[in-house]
């Protein structure tokens, strides 16, 4: 009985592991086809979801914006009011700094220099000694017109014997009028040689004076060209020195032909110079060239200023302003007020219904962050500023809370030209 149950349990246990053996790929097919369908389905349906929630929210937006635009079409804008420019303004122009009188000296002999007596950046007076030249060919030049002299002289008293002696003979008959007449003419024309010899030695000694160089008028030497031994030739071709007189000094200036008429000869100026940070010259118009340049569209204006110390040098480049005073000064608006268009330029004014009007201007000066309009706007208007480029006649527009608050008045700075010269 033994043996036969123990077989039959062994046959009994295989036959169940055969049939374990044989389901367990069927479930592992089952879990894969799930993984595969479900996971995909979830992802989707969240992609779907979001997409879903997305969409909807752009609707909402969408539906509250509508109603907002459609209860007004009205642009929202900013402005402003012109207003009146100070009625003193002032105006600075660079200027060119010249000595009063600056004269070079050039040589009126000819030689050799011998010495000089005063270097750059000495004071002069008024017929100081320079410097000596030799003058050799000169003073031989000299000696025989001088001998040249004394025989001129000499014929002259012959030829003045001569003439009395032969109109003593005419008085007896002893000579005839001709050859008194010959005689008399012979004594004129010795005394005509005698006044070109004088002449000639009075110029040259006037050229022999010329050795020695002088100071034409008081001032400071700018320049000496020459050294001792230097060949000197008479003329302008070579200066010797070149003499400056800097106690007051001229400042030219170019005015732009807007301020023409608004400087006067005796109107007070101030001279800026960059190397005195901290002082102001005064000076005053002395000259105008009375006319406006064509080429540069300016009046040339000299100005004088006291430099009795030497403290300014010629030559120097300084700031010059003008204070002027404006009779009816024109109104200024911001630069970012401009419409420019086909018409010309022009600004947006706000009406009182809250329209826009586009209004043709003339513009005066650019003052760089505002402009001066000499017709077109006045005081009481409403000006918008940054005009959007889409907005036309008739526009309506809200006006933004405290943007109509006046602006400082702009104080008028005008740009600076080129370096005036003489």
């Amino acid at each position: 009985m033994k043996p036969e149950s123990t077989e039959t349990d062994w046959s009994a246990t295989r036959q169940d592991k055969s049939e374990h053996d044989s389901a367990s790929p069927q479930n592992t097919r089952r879990t894969s086809k799930f993984l595969l369908y479900t996971i995909p389905a979830l992802l989707l349906a969240v992609f779907a979801g979001l997409a879903l929630w997305r969409i909807e929210t752009r609707l909402h937006v969408r539906a509250a914006l509508v109603p907002a635009s459609a209860e007004s079409n009205e642009i929202p804008v900013s402005v402003t009011h012109p207003l009146r420019a100070s009625a003193a303004e002032s105006l600075t122009l660079p200027g060119n700094v010249q000595a009063f009188v600056e004269t070079p000296i050039y040589a009126r002999t000819d030689g050799y220099l011998k010495r000089w007596y005063v270097d750059i950046g000495g004071r002069v007076k008024a017929g100081e000694l320079l410097a000596t030249i030799e003058t050799p060919e000169v003073d031989q030049q000299l000696r025989q017109a001088e001998a040249a002299e004394s025989q001129a002289q000499a014929n002259l008293e012959l030829a003045k014997s001569t003439a009395d002696r032969w109109q003593n003979l005419l008085k007896s008959d002893g000579v005839s009028q001709q050859e008194v007449d010959q005689n008399v003419s012979a004594y004129k024309a010795r005394q005509a040689d005698e006044n070109a010899a004088v002449a000639n030695v009075q110029r040259l000694k006037e050229m022999k004076s010329f050795q020695q160089v002088t100071a034409p008028f008081s001032g400071i030497i700018t320049a000496r060209d020459v050294d001792i031994g230097a060949l000197i030739s008479s003329g302008n071709a070579k200066q010797l020195f070149r003499l400056a007189q800097i106690d007051t000094l001229r400042v030219y200036v170019n005015v732009p032909e807007t301020y023409g008429n608004d400087i006067r000869i005796g109107m007070t100026a101030e001279v800026h110079i960059a190397e005195f940070r901290d002082r102001t010259f005064q000076g005053k118009v002395a000259h105008t060239s009375g006319t406006i340049d064509p080429a540069s569209r300016t009046l040339l204006v000299e100005v004088q200023v006291p430099n009795p110390k030497g403290e300014l040098l010629p030559g120097s480049y300084a700031e010059v302003e003008f204070h002027l005073s404006a009779g009816s000064p024109p109104l200024t608006i911001p630069s970012n007020t401009l419409v420019f268009r086909s018409e010309g330029p022009q600004v947006v004014i706000v009406d009182a219904h809250n329209k826009a009007h586009l209004q043709t201007v003339t513009i005066g000066r650019d003052l760089g962050a505002s402009l001066e309009i000499l017709s077109g706007v006045q005081p009481t208007d409403s000006v918008i500023v940054n005009p959007p480029d889409s907005i036309t006649d008739g526009t309506p527009v809200a006006i933004q809370p405290d943007s109509a608050q006046p602006q400082a008045s702009p104080q008028p700075q005008p740009p600076t030209s080129t370096p005036a010269g003489r």
